[in-house]
């Protein structure tokens, strides 16, 4: 998938349909209101009891930093605390992104370079057991 050739609204679309191919029931573009005021997250997967709250990042090459990814990642995972208060349910978070190295964690937030969301997702309980969520 070409940068040049993909809107950010489709490549949140995209992701949703990874997600779909993997067996997730998906919610795209899902909107909350709590006490903290409205709230958005991406793509809602859910798939064998476990929830995937999705940001999907169209960084490209020429301004990806890492210090934006990490603040990105502490605010969806605060989103998503939030939202994992509305629904009842934990809520894993994950930002997935167009352009990165590896699958890595920040501050309870899961970051998946888009070009490794199918080994993600074909050994998502590996990693959420990795990353301290199982």
């Amino acid at each position: 998938m070409e940068e040049r050739r993909i809107s950010w609204q489709e490549f949140e679309e995209v992701v949703k349909d990874v997600l779909e191919s993997h067996g997730f029931d998906t919610m795209f573009r899902v909107v909350f209101k709590d006490e903290e005021g409205r709230g958005e997250i991406d793509v809602v997967a859910e798939r064998f009891g476990v929830t995937l709250a999705i940001d999907a990042k169209r960084y490209t090459e020429r301004w990806y930093r890492k210090s934006a990814i990490k603040r990105e990642a502490e605010k969806h995972a605060k989103r998503c605390k939030r939202y994992s208060k509305l629904e009842g349910k934990t809520v894993v978070p994950v930002i997935v992104s167009f352009v990165d190295d590896d699958v890595v964690e920040h501050e309870g937030c899961i970051v998946v370079p888009f070009r490794a969301i199918n080994d993600f997702l074909f050994n998502l309980e590996a990693y959420l057991v990795d990353f301290g969520f199982l």
